[in-house]
């Protein structure tokens, strides 16, 4: 099961936006054969995403997407991801797409996380960006670049 959240204090209209976010991480985790798998993702926005980059990440700054595994102790579930809709917003302008699809790009990416990928060293990187790119090729995104924030 996975459960989307959005943050009351969203001035976005995201309704039709979680459907397409549910169906990438269903294709991330069909693609990482654990569609049994559950997780939650919550859509919020900057001021949130920067109070949890810096309490559990010790980073003073926003971001685009953060992931936080459960751990084995849970059973099936993964974890929970966190998505910026306004680093989303900025994030689609600049790549010139649009933010429906940068949701979908940053579930794939959060999902992947909760997976146990990472993007520390140029090999990581180089296997998560793979996969990444993998899923958005299934979803018709294929014209949609991953993108990384960056670090401070």
């Amino acid at each position: 099961m996975i459960e989307i959240f959005i943050a009351e204090s969203l001035e976005y209209e995201l309704e039709d936006a979680v459907s397409a976010v549910r169906t990438a991480v269903q294709a991330t985790l069909a693609q990482a054969q654990m569609e049994a798998a559950t997780l939650s993702l919550l859509l919020t926005d900057d001021a949130e995403l920067h109070q949890m980059n810096r309490d559990y990440r010790a980073e003073d700054r926003p971001t685009d997407v953060l992931s936080f595994e459960a751990g084995d102790e849970l059973g099936g579930y993964l974890g929970d991801i966190a998505i910026s809709v306004e680093t989303a917003v900025t994030q689609a302008e600049t790549a010139g797409h649009e933010l429906v699809e940068e949701l979908q790009l940053l579930a794939v990416h959060g999902t992947l996380h909760l997976l146990g990928y990472d993007h520390g060293t140029v090999e990581e990187k180089d296997e998560m960006w793979g996969q990444q790119t993998a899923v958005l090729d299934q979803l018709n995104l294929s014209h949609v670049t991953p993108t990384e924030a960056p670090h401070s």
